[in-house]
């Protein structure tokens, strides 16, 4: 066999590595990139002062709940007022209905707000930084650049929230006992799978700030202010919850992002209802769909001067 032989498989074997080869490094490259973004976001005191306001809400909670029963210990099991979910005259009888009450009373308010501040700033704060034309210097690409910043943005929605649930959890278990609990439908259930509705509930409700982070986002492609991005996107969350309170509004109110949030007390319901909780996810996927593709479109078109 000749050299020539020899040589031409091998040559035609380095042309097939050359896109793997390509590819690998893209990869490894994303993977970098997305780790940067993670480690800017949570190394930020803004991103821990947020954290540790959200980690604080069930242990004032908590608190309150026990003086208040301490000093008058003849709380029945009644529902609790405002039309959101049953749990806090709960939470004496089972420290895990701590967690429920804790979601609860941040997600109307503290999850989003903290949601449209890490969504607000992701674009509109490197370029008030000067850094974002620094970033598409970078092999990123803009497309890859939003999803990163997107999924960072999901990445706190996700922590945010199990800072809450781990937060109420430990509360719970220090002020109040522990053990088998009864769905809202009456029925018990053992502590374990209590357990496991309680992780099932923060995940629904981490899915339930997909809408707002999509928002956020979109807004943030608007301008290059981080602190008008933020205030704007918590603006219209405040908005947007007053109107979902207004009767004359019904029509209108089930396009509502927030209009379902509290729909994940279905899930201590046996058999569990499913019917609003489709409905609030669907919704969420519809908002994230239409406000990423908005800063999408207005991410490519945005003419990058910091």
């Amino acid at each position: 066999m000749s050299q020539a032989e020899l040589g031409a498989p091998q040559g035609r074997g380095e042309l097939r590595d050359k896109p793997q080869t390509t590819r690998s490094r893209r990869t490894t490259f994303y993977g970098t990139l997305f780790r940067n973004e993670l480690h800017t976001t949570f190394r930020r005191w803004r991103t821990l002062a947020l954290l540790a306001v959200l980690a604080a809400v069930p242990i004032l909670v908590g608190i309150a709940v026990k003086i208040e029963t301490g000093d008058d210990s003849s709380a029945g099991p009644g529902g609790g007022g405002g039309g959101g979910p049953a749990f806090i005259s709960q939470i004496t009888n089972n420290g895990l209905f701590l967690v429920f009450t804790a979601l609860a009373a941040t997600l109307p308010f503290f999850l989003p707000m903290a949601i449209g501040v890490i969504a607000g700033d992701a674009i509109a704060g490197e370029a008030n930084a000067g850094t974002l034309r620094y970033l598409l210097v970078a092999p990123a690409g803009r497309t890859r650049l939003l999803l990163t910043k997107y999924a960072t943005v999901m990445t706190f929605c996700l922590v945010a929230t199990l800072v809450v649930a781990l937060s109420a959890l430990a509360v719970g278990a220090v002020l109040f006992p522990l053990g088998d609990l009864t769905t809202i439908s009456g029925t018990r259930i053992t502590f374990a799978e209590g357990l496991g509705r309680a992780l099932l509930i923060a995940l629904v409700v981490a899915a339930s700030l997909i809408g707002v982070a999509a928002l956020g986002l979109f807004i943030s492609t608007l301008t290059n202010s981080g602190i008008a991005a933020m205030a704007t996107t918590v603006g219209l969350l405040i908005t947007v919850q007053i109107l979902d309170q207004i009767p004359q509004l019904h029509a209108l109110q089930p396009y509502f992002f927030s209009h379902y949030w509290l729909s994940f007390a279905d899930l201590m319901r046996e058999p569990v209802y499913w019917d609003d909780l489709v409905k609030n996810l669907g919704l969420q996927a519809l908002y994230a769909a239409v406000f990423g593709s908005a800063a999408w479109a207005r991410f490519l078109a945005k003419d990058i001067t910091a």
